[in-house]
């Protein structure tokens, strides 16, 4: 018979863990579960419900550094920063309207385990360089913590970075503490109308390299920037090259104009201000922009900027998608049609040049059970994997087979 087990303290966590090891028992990890469908399916006999391990522990503005218990609401810490004016610079997305669930029930612990930053990546780094420290139950029901409240208090080994993007395959995170910056003054974004997508990679590779701080970067097809919520995208009916500025006031306006006059010749330029900008970048953050069926399968591609454009031309050849870029066409958000393998041989292949990688974001069960969600391992990083996992969790009882058989 099933159960769910809902610690509220780090030792009754680490008790029903220890309890679960010793019999060999698996267990789903959930709080928030926002992101419950973003993995291979497995089958977990119990649900351990971390979402009584939340509150934050402590914040301290002015060291821009932050604690909190892994289920605390991301709502509630981006709701703390922003009455001191401060932000999670990695801007986090927000799947909720990717899988059909309510905006804003993800947990700050769910962030780091699952590594996932937004548009400003480009510029501030990635959830995992954010996270100073954390306390965690390992797969043998043992306790452990790394790191600290600041950044250089890091000694052995860098667990912090493996932890990120494990999907709670490793350990369960009780505990998160992580650095938060100044959210900026002033947001401008220039619009260059009308690219196809070489052009629009050349024009952000041409504010990416200039010396105006791009705070995010992206290509819409008109499909995609028909459907902003903010008018001076939507309104034009074409394709949108977008380009991020923040900081203090007069910078920006300085840079603003500086980077249009640069722009200038790849086409017709216009610009947001704070609020139309906030609202567009979150639209982009969230994959509210991408036009797919709902039934369609989304995928995440990771590549070289230069090499973005050419991965949906590729794909776009032979299937029926909807993409546009982010991280100046190093983020490809790609839709495709539900079939046996959601497109993954022709995708993977289309990366193959690149060296990137693309991961299976949403499809229904029986897709990701059959097709490799997370780009597939070379033999020597596998067995790796399977090394890492045989530490943290011997027994296999963390989210089993969420990220690849025996892991």
């Amino acid at each position: 018979m099933s159960s769910t087990f809902r610690p509220v303290t780090l030792t009754e966590t680490r008790d029903v863990i220890a309890w679960a090891a010793g019999g060999n028992t698996p267990l789903e990890l959930v709080a928030g579960g926002t992101k419950r469908a973003l993995g291979r399916p497995f089958q977990a006999e119990h649900t351990l419900d971390l979402s009584g391990l939340a509150g934050i522990n402590f914040y301290e503005p002015a060291e821009l550094v932050l604690s909190a218990a892994a289920a605390t609401p991301l709502r509630e810490i981006e709701d703390a920063l922003r009455q001191a004016g401060q932000m999670l610079a990695f801007e986090p997305i927000d799947p909720g309207a990717l899988f059909g669930g309510a905006p804003g029930a993800g947990t700050i612990g769910g962030v780091f385990a699952c590594n996932l930053s937004g548009p400003r990546r480009i510029k501030a780094g990635a959830a995992r360089d954010h996270l100073l420290g954390f306390n965690a139950v390992s797969g043998r029901g043992d306790s452990f913590k790394s790191g600290g409240r600041v950044v250089k208090n890091v000694t052995g080994y860098d667990l912090s970075k493996l932890v990120c993007g494990s999907f709670g395959t490793l350990a369960a995170i009780t505990e998160v503490t992580f650095k938060v910056l100044p959210a900026p003054e002033k947001t401008r974004t220039i619009l260059v109308h009308g690219l196809d997508g070489a052009a629009a990679t050349g024009a952000m590779s041409c504010a990416m390299n200039s010396p105006h701080e791009v705070a995010g970067a992206a290509h819409l097809p008109a499909p995609a920037a028909v459907r902003s919520a903010v008018g001076r995208i939507s309104a034009s009916g074409d394709a949108v090259t977008a380009v991020r500025l923040e900081g203090f006031g007069p910078s920006v306006e300085q840079r603003c104009r500086d980077l249009r006059a640069q722009l200038s010749h790849f086409g017709e330029t216009d610009e947001l201000h704070t609020g139309a900008s906030l609202e567009f970048w979150q639209e982009v953050r969230d994959v509210i922009l991408l036009p797919a069926p709902e039934e369609h399968a989304v995928w995440r591609i990771s590549v070289p900027p230069s090499h973005g454009h050419r991965v949906v031309e590729t794909v776009g050849a032979a299937l029926d998608i909807h993409a546009f870029l982010d991280w100046a066409g190093g983020l490809v958000w790609l839709s495709a049609p539900v079939s046996a393998d959601a497109g993954a041989a022709l995708i993977r292949e289309a990366i193959t040049e690149s060296g990137g990688h693309a991961t299976l974001f949403r499809a229904p069960p029986d897709v990701r059970a059959m097709v490799p969600v997370f780009q597939p391992q070379p033999a020597a990083l596998a067995a790796l994997s399977r090394r890492v996992k045989e530490s943290f969790d011997p027994a296999r009882i963390l989210n089993p087979g969420r990220m690849a058989p025996g892991v």
